[in-house]
């Protein structure tokens, strides 16, 4: 009886589980369905592909969204970049390649190559010939943060284009996804960047915004690819057999040369970003001691077999050898096995030289201290006399010379035509206490020369 009661109850509780597991399995492909508020397979493809075209409209916008985006990475105005990635038109032709290849329409596909190539050269031509005339030409973080792509932007272009091409499918395509997608994945700055690049002569700039634009885009088409797929939509059916056949090979061609390198360097940019997560985690536990400080720090990822490189500057209390060494080893358990560690700090062989800084920051402090000096000398050829000066200068000369009376003395400066300085002038207005008898001028003067040092000396007599 027992038994029997243990196996119905078994048997009740499988049943429970079931019936509880079937239940959790129709709510959940009740809320993640995507057939509810699906549109048509002929609508989602006319919408997109309407999209595509760049002419008229969708061209202008273009213009005048690069040139806003290239203003706000030109400024180093985030919100102004977010306003340019608004209304830029630049998703149109990126999706309409995922679209056609998803359902084998071979039109679609160069129309969507054509107009995305057309949209390439429009941008870069029109953010070249602004950043060529602009006034302001200095490197904003905005500017460089979109010259080098990370495995972020591979996400965020991947999972972005997911999200516009399920907002495409759907019967009401107002919501706020197709905008949000604009922003997130950040398809115009990097060809604003490109352009910046090329008129600044700035290659490595044009060349790395380039690569994160094309990184993008591939990643927006495949996503969008993947779910075309995912939603089944049916392929476009050939009459002729053997053009059907050479238009598959040369799509698959097409797929195969723009998917794959950005697939294997996509995971090669998440291999960095591991290595340099793990570098980062090694030093910052390994390398913590309360008198010795990690001042630089460069990570070099190698890959190919060929091993990785972290190299840290050290300030402080000098490591031993054998505490070093037991660094190496932990290199290990981070994950780090074919890195090798260098370190350099002061107080080894490769120490900063403090005695030839100190001599360094002598000898530019004596020439500082010089050239003080020599425009301290120079000013005062240039400058009026101070009056104890001339109070000594005209008792002596009342010592000197007994038909003097009164005199005047001023340091002036004499120019040319052209507005050049040319000699110091010391000049001297001398009061006569006998108007009748002569004055002997140039004893005055060759005395004013050695008791001012100035060679260029007019005496002028009041008659």
């Amino acid at each position: 009886m027992n038994n029997n009661k243990d196996t119905t109850g078994g048997a009740g509780d499988q049943r429970s589980f079931g019936a509880w597991l079937g239940e959790i399995r129709q709510f959940l492909k009740g809320r993640f369905n995507l057939e509810d508020d699906q549109a048509q397979r002929d609508e989602v493809v006319a919408n997109i592909s309407k999209g595509v075209e760049f002419r008229g409209v969708n061209l202008w916008v273009l213009i005048f969204a690069t040139m806003i985006a290239s203003l706000g990475l030109n400024v180093n105005s985030a919100a102004v970049i977010i306003g340019a990635m608004l209304i830029s038109p630049i998703m149109g032709p990126i999706m309409g390649v995922g679209l056609s290849l998803g359902i084998n329409d071979f039109e679609l596909l160069k129309r969507s190559l054509r107009n995305f190539m057309l949209m390439f050269i429009v941008a870069i031509v029109t953010s070249t010939l602004y950043f060529l005339i602009s006034p302001l030409s200095s490197n904003s973080s905005e500017l460089l943060a979109r010259t080098t792509p990370t495995t972020y932007d591979v996400l965020i272009a991947l999972f972005g284009g997911l999200a516009g091409i399920v907002a495409q499918t759907r019967q009401d395509r107002t919501s706020t996804v197709i905008p949000g997608v604009a922003i997130a994945t950040a398809l115009i700055p990097p060809l604003c960047t490109a352009g910046f690049g090329l008129a600044s002569g700035q290659f490595r700039f044009f060349f790395g915004a380039f690569y994160l634009f094309f990184i993008n885009s591939v990643f927006i088409a495949l996503a969008t690819y993947l779910m075309v797929r995912f939603l089944g939509y049916e392929k476009k059916v050939f009459i002729d057999k053997n053009r059907e056949r050479k238009v598959k090979r040369l799509m698959m061609i097409i797929t195969l040369v723009t998917f794959i390198p950005s697939v294997v360097i996509g995971f090669h940019m998440v291999q960095v970003s591991l290595f340099e997560a793990a570098a980062d985690k090694y030093v910052a536990q390994v390398f913590n001691f309360p008198q010795t400080r990690v001042i630089e720090c460069n990570r070099h990822y190698a890959g190919g077999g060929k091993p990785s490189r972290i190299e840290l500057l050290l300030v402080g209390e000098p490591l031993g050898e054998e505490v070093i060494e037991n660094a190496r080893t932990q290199l290990v358990g981070f994950g780090l096995d074919r890195t090798e560690l260098v370190v350099r700090q002061a107080n080894t062989e490769d120490r900063v030289d403090v005695v030839s800084l100190q001599r360094s920051y002598q000898e530019l402090l004596s020439e500082k201290n010089r050239r003080i000096e020599e425009m301290t000398s120079q000013l005062k050829n240039y400058r009026v006399l101070e009056d104890v000066e001339v109070n000594d200068i005209s008792r002596e000369i009342g010592a000197l010379m007994e038909n003097v009376r009164a005199v005047s003395l001023t340091r002036g400066i004499t120019f040319d035509v052209k507005g050049e300085p040319q000699d110091t002038t010391l000049i001297c207005v001398v009061t006569r206490r006998d108007t009748t008898r002569l004055f002997d001028d140039e004893t005055l003067r060759n005395w004013l020369r050695l008791r001012t040092k100035t060679h260029n000396v007019k005496i002028f007599v009041e008659p």
